[in-house]
């Protein structure tokens, strides 16, 4: 992609993440996973995608001083923090003024995600030649990539899929799609929060599978007035995300696993001014 990321890192208001509280740091983003901020890993694909903005949205001021970790300094300028806003919806649309699009949305939590599923999933919006996409992983990949990694799927007529927390929106236009973050909800795993949104008839076809994948698509896209679509990625560990201390351990341990857990740079090694080649070098790390 040539367009920009974005990293959700908010938190909801005046809740204490009970992860972050568990590991004493000030933000859950900062949760280490395998030795570094769990926002790291995320930041390590993000740099080795040619995305020219990487935004992250997160209420904790102070960030980039509590990161501690060189991927950040290796982005420089690629590298954007921004305030989050109350609403998910309302930090997507507080980005969408000054990001190039197209525009990849997704989570710190996602430490799963990986350089080339950034591609897949705009290679397979491309195919579809769609507006906006929610990038979704069969239950079977699931599975595969670890048992005990998701728990919850949602269940069609023809494919069963868990959510990979990776949205990503073609053009200005299609902003209309981040009324499925209204409220706070995630798009697949709390759909009742977006009722209003895809009006009732297609949140209940949505949410207990009441047709072909694509077809219940189809209606919610004339119901936004957008087209968006299921992009299925083929790598089922990108729907895993850190939630808690059992899928932290699952996350490290396909890290362990794939042997993407190396050490970090020393600070020496990192330059001032980096370009894209030195951050692809470090997420090549991953």
């Amino acid at each position: 992609m040539t367009g920009s990321i974005l990293i959700l890192a908010g938190r909801r208001s005046g809740a204490v993440d009970a992860l972050a509280a568990a590991h004493g740091v000030a933000d859950k983003c900062l949760v280490p996973v395998a030795g570094r901020p769990m926002i790291a890993h995320v930041l390590n694909s993000a740099a080795a995608s040619d995305a020219g903005q990487i935004f992250v949205s997160t209420h904790h001021l102070g960030l980039l001083a509590d990161l501690q970790d060189p991927i950040a300094k290796l982005l420089g300028k690629r590298l954007v923090v921004v305030p989050a806003a109350g609403d998910l919806a309302d930090s997507v649309l507080g980005v969408a003024g000054v990001a190039r699009f197209p525009l990849l949305i997704t989570t710190a939590d996602n430490c799963l995600l990986t350089p080339e599923t950034i591609a897949e999933i705009e290679a397979e919006a491309a195919r579809l030649d769609v507006e906006a996409g929610v990038a979704l992983a069969r239950r079977e990949d699931v599975l595969a990539a670890h048992p005990e990694g998701q728990r919850r799927f949602y269940e069609f007529s023809d494919v069963a899929v868990s959510n990979c927390n990776a949205y990503w929106i073609g053009h200005p236009g299609a902003l209309k799609a981040t009324e499925a973050f209204r409220g706070g909800g995630q798009f697949v795993k709390k759909p009742f929060r977006v009722m209003q949104a895809f009006g009732l008839v297609n949140l209940l076809r949505f949410r207990f599978g009441l047709g072909p994948i694509h077809h219940i698509f189809a209606r919610i896209s004339r119901h936004l007035n957008v087209e968006i679509a299921p992009l299925l990625v083929s790598n089922g560990a990108t729907a895993i995300d850190v939630d808690n201390e059992r899928s932290l351990r699952v996350t490290e341990a396909l890290m362990a696993r794939r042997g993407t857990v190396s050490p970090l740079p020393s600070s020496h090694e990192s330059p001032a001014e980096p370009g894209a080649g030195d951050a692809r070098q470090l997420a090549a790390t991953r």
